[in-house]
């Protein structure tokens, strides 16, 4: 294949290692060995190498990422995991989430290491080893949010009839990594996609740039089972939830005005619904944040397979890259600020985090001792 790119030449010309080190400003891909080079796709080798500070500075970012995530998801899993009050089915989903998120930043040494090396440093190993473990954690944090939508919709809507039990809960799980193993394998074997890097060289996904039927279906195909459907789940799923609050609140509403009263609820009630709640709103944000961090990928796949490919320049791609990782270190202290329980064993097992929080079994016995004592002192 032979065209024109700038003036520098034709794609064949670029290609060889002399000519690439031999240009007044390399391109990406100078420092990589000759027999590496089939392994990138050529709209990347044809952008110069960006300069060394920019490839530090993500290095540096990478390693803020990877120490918050795995402290935070770390002690998501072993809190969630050691506590018995926290074993609970639904749990077993989020030290899921939790562990897909730690796994997702264990790859990043990868990343850190191309990154001080300026490219393509751990070669086509590294690679392979950066997309299986990026496939099985992207894949399995979306299809994780979906589960925990639908937990969370039959907790709040059918308290009664959609109880989640263990059993459910590990069935979803293997579920998820059997979902995602058709894409891990197709990609690892190029049988259907292939890993290759991406951007800066650094960091490596599923081909979405190679000029043909079969990588147009395959971004089509996983963009619709690991992005669209589980995207679509979480939706409708919350928007039942929120109707639901919604019409449940407007009929106590409605039933206490024409009771003459206040509000038909006791404490013991309201603090349950708020729990549920709570636990609704921390779940809301984090597939909120999965979206967020996800969509630019989506987006950005989509352009590559079926758009104007010059709008992909190394640098833009790495933005979604960098979303993709933030979210990973936001969702643990999501937890953290919302779940009680989650925060009084993080008390009671970390105490020098200094964390502050009041047993609500204490709160609540507390609060009907002073109500029994009250009632007594007006009796007498």
């Amino acid at each position: 294949m032979e065209y024109n790119i700038s003036g520098i030449g034709n794609v064949s010309t670029v290609l060889r290692p002399e000519a690439r080190l031999a240009a007044e400003s390399r391109l990406l891909g100078w420092n990589v060995p000759p027999e590496e080079l089939r392994h990138i796709p050529e709209h990347w080798l044809t952008y110069a190498e960006p300069p060394e500070s920019l490839n530090y500075l993500l290095g540096t970012l990478y390693i803020f990422f990877t120490i918050l995530s795995l402290i935070g998801n770390g002690l998501v899993i072993w809190v969630f995991s050691a506590a018995k009050s926290l074993r609970t089915p639904s749990n077993i989903l989020v030290i899921n989430l939790a562990i897909c998120d730690f796994l997702m930043m264990c790859k990043t040494p990868i990343f850190i290491y191309n990154s001080f090396n300026q490219g393509f440093a751990l070669g086509n190993l590294g690679c392979q080893i950066y997309g299986i473990i990026g496939s099985y954690t992207g894949i399995g944090a979306s299809a994780t949010n979906a589960f925990i939508a639908y937990d969370r919709f039959n907790v709040i809507t059918r308290p009664m009839e959609g109880k989640m039990t263990h059993g459910k809960a590990i069935a979803m799980i293997v579920f998820i990594y059997m979902y995602a193993t058709p894409f891990v394998v197709a990609c690892y074997t190029e049988t259907w996609g292939r890993f290759v890097p991406e951007g800066y060289l650094t960091s490596c996904t599923f081909d979405y740039l190679t000029d043909n039927f079969d990588t147009r279906m395959f971004v089509a195909t996983i963009f619709f089972f690991s992005f669209f459907c589980p995207t679509s789940m979480i939706l409708y799923y919350y928007s039942q939830i929120v109707g639901h609050v919604f019409s449940h609140e407007k009929a106590l509403r409605d039933q206490a005005k024409k009771m003459n009263v206040e509000s038909l609820r006791s404490n013991v009630d309201k603090s349950k619904e708020t729990a549920e709640i709570r636990i609704a709103k921390a779940a809301i944000t984090i597939c909120f944040l999965f979206f967020v961090s996800w969509t630019p990928y989506g987006v950005m796949s989509l352009i590559g397979a079926f758009g104007d490919r010059t709008l992909l320049t190394p640098g833009a791609t790495m933005i979604p890259a960098c979303t993709c990782k933030m979210v990973a270190c936001i969702d643990p202290f999501v937890y953290a600020i919302s779940h009680p329980r989650y925060r009084m064993e993080l008390q009671k097992r970390c105490p020098w985090l200094a964390i502050s929080e009041k047993n609500a079994d204490s709160t609540s016995v507390a609060s009907t001792s002073t109500t029994q004592e009250q009632q007594q002192t007006t009796a007498a």
